[in-house]
C-alpha cells in the first residue's frame, strides 16, 4: 500500500510543476466589493443539484504551493495523495495528526469565479482540492451526505469551511465577510469539508453523484 501511494505521488509530482498561490493570475488583481458580490450571486447559484462535475483538481505539495492535476489518487489515510493535509497537525488529535474531518475540501466553481472577479486563472489560488460545478449548500448536501466522484466515495463532514486571513489577501475583506455571513455559511459559499470513505481516482470531468 505504501508503495502504491509513493507511485501515485511520483505521478502527481511529474504531472505539473508546483506554483505559488500568488503566481496564479497575480497581475492587476481587483477585489470585488459587497454590492458587486451580491449582484452576481444569483447567477453563481445556478449549479446542478443532483449531478455535478469536477472542473479542477488542485494539490498543495507544501504551504503556499499549488499544483493543478488532470487526475489524482485519493486514499482514506492521506486524502489527495501528495497533498500537504497529512502534514498539518491538529491540536486535538491524540497522535498530533491532521484534522480527520478536513481531509478534502470542495468549492463551487461559479462562486469562486464570482469572488475572483471572473479571473478564471485564479481558480487554484484558495487551494481547495476539488473545484466543482455542483450545489454545495447545506440544503442540498448536508453533513453525512456521501458523494460518488470518479471511483472515490467522499462524505461531507460537519466541520465548516470558512474564509481566513489568507482568503482576505487573495480576494479581499468584503469577500470574506460575504462567504462567512449566515447566508454564506448556509449556501457554503467558501466550500465544504469532506473525508474519503472509499479510496479511488478522481479526474477532471468526472461526475459527482449523491450516494
Amino acid at each position: 500500500m505504501v508503495q502504491l501511494f509513493r507511485k501515485a505521488k511520483e505521478k502527481i509530482d511529474n504531472t505539473f510543476g508546483s506554483q505559488k498561490a500568488s503566481e496564479f493570475g497575480a497581475e492587476n488583481i481587483r477585489h470585488l466589493n459587497t454590492d458587486e458580490l451580491e449582484a452576481g450571486l444569483g447567477e453563481a447559484l445556478t449549479s446542478p443539484s443532483n449531478e455535478g462535475i469536477v472542473e479542477l483538481i488542485v494539490c498543495r505539495p507544501d504551504v503556499g504551493q499549488r499544483k493543478v492535476l488532470q487526475s489524482a489518487a485519493f486514499s482514506t489515510e492521506a486524502g489527495l495523495v501528495g497533498d500537504n493535509w497529512i502534514k498539518k497537525p491538529y491540536s486535538k488529535s491524540p497522535d498530533g495528526g491532521p484534522h480527520p474531518e478536513m481531509q478534502v475540501t470542495m468549492i463551487n466553481r461559479r462562486v469562486l469565479d464570482l469572488i475572483a472577479g471572473g479571473d478564471t486563472k485564479r481558480r487554484a489560488v484558495p487551494g481547495d482540492q476539488l473545484v466543482v460545478d455542483f450545489d454545495l449548500s447545506l440544503n442540498n448536501i448536508p453533513p453525512g451526505t456521501r458523494l460518488n466522484v470518479g471511483s472515490t466515495i467522499i462524505e461531507v463532514t460537519e466541520e465548516p469551511h470558512t474564509g481566513c486571513s489568507q482568503f482576505v489577501g487573495w480576494f479581499g475583506a468584503d469577500a470574506m465577510r460575504f462567504v462567512n455571513s449566515p447566508r454564506g455559511r448556509e449556501l457554503c459559499l467558501r466550500g465544504i469539508n469532506a473525508k474519503v470513505i472509499q479510496a479511488g481516482t478522481i479526474s477532471q470531468g468526472d461526475q459527482i453523484i449523491k450516494g
